[in-house]
């Protein structure tokens, strides 16, 4: 990876804090049938989810392909949240609710009832202390924090979190993090929620979400569910999600070309942020190993092998 030793003292400072979240939105299933309703839709367990714990998941086409994914939240027994790229949320909460026939369960757009904040470096880490990815802990009366995969550059390890709580408790305590900065804690965490952009451009797999806690394997069927399983026992996977750094601008959404073969597209970029020294940008893109030879692209890694190092 083509980063620096460290980041400056002055930067380091910068990077702990308190984001808004105003990109992601949230999505609520109600009803006795909630939890198994998600569960036979999305590509992780939700049945035997314990309440007030999280998970990641997908909801995907019956190609596989991802419609959008989730991090979810087991709320009650018959509440769940399902918290996704806000510009996704209008058409999968209409796709799900095709689906919903007699079970009792009453899906809405709840995103205007939660503060949704994303924390940075010491306020995650004294909130979570020792907490794993996905593992959750309370927050005041009604809240929930979120331990995510962390932020990785370098040497440097910094704790994440989604907050989320009603909107008549107090937000969380530390300073504000500046949006950029967030989101490039995002992509060097490695682990990105689907957005409009990348709809039905990839199964779970090419973006590591087996490996990342995101697809469970035992559970029974749901959209797609074939195509995924296929892809995981099979070896038919050609595509996997690589972070790299470019000199250049790059857009999630973006399509990259080999050098020798211009005509081709050889992968997508996920995601992409520029670094706060302004020497280039990270991303996350997902394509073969042709990736290599791509103009402007260096230094790529894997980045569930490097987090996985981490926990």
């Amino acid at each position: 990876m083509n980063t620096p030793a460290e980041l400056s003292p002055q930067t380091q400072a910068l990077l702990n804090g308190v984001s808004a979240l105003p990109q992601w939105g949230v999505i609520q299933a109600q009803g006795e049938d909630a939890a198994n309703f998600l569960h036979n839709q999305l590509s992780n367990d939700v049945l035997l989810l314990p309440v007030g714990q999280s998970r990641l998941a997908a909801f995907c086409s019956s190609k596989g392909r991802m419609q959008a994914s989730f991090v979810v939240i087991k709320t009650s027994p018959d509440t769940v949240l399902l918290v996704l790229s806000l510009d996704l949320l209008a058409q999968t909460l209409k796709r799900l609710s095709m689906f919903v026939l007699r079970a009792k369960v009453k899906l809405s757009d709840v995103t205007a009832q939660w503060q949704l904040f994303g924390l940075l470096g010491e306020p995650a880490q004294t909130l979570l202390a020792d907490a794993e990815p996905w593992q959750t802990v309370p927050v005041d009366a009604a809240g929930h924090a979120v331990a995510l995969y962390p932020m990785v550059f370098g040497d440097l390890r910094l704790a994440r979190a989604l907050w989320l709580a009603p909107n008549d408790q107090a937000a969380p305590a530390g300073e504000a993090l500046a949006t950029e900065l967030w989101q490039w804690a995002e992509v060097l965490s490695a682990v990105p929620l689907i957005n409009l952009a990348l709809f039905e451009a990839f199964i779970p797999q090419m973006l590591n979400y087996e490996s990342v806690g995101g697809v469970n394997f035992k559970k029974g069927c749901y959209p797609g569910q074939e195509v995924v399983a296929r892809s995981q026992y099979r070896g038919t996977l050609k595509r996997r999600m690589l972070r790299a750094f470019s000199p250049q601008q790059l857009i999630a959404g973006q399509e990259l070309y080999a050098i020798d073969e211009p005509d081709q597209p050889c992968a997508t970029v996920v995601m992409a942020s520029p670094r706060p020294d302004g020497s280039g940008w990270d991303s996350l893109v997902c394509g073969t190993q042709d990736l290599r030879k791509v103009a402007n692209l260096q230094a790529i890694d894997v980045p569930y092998a490097i987090l996985n190092d981490t926990l």
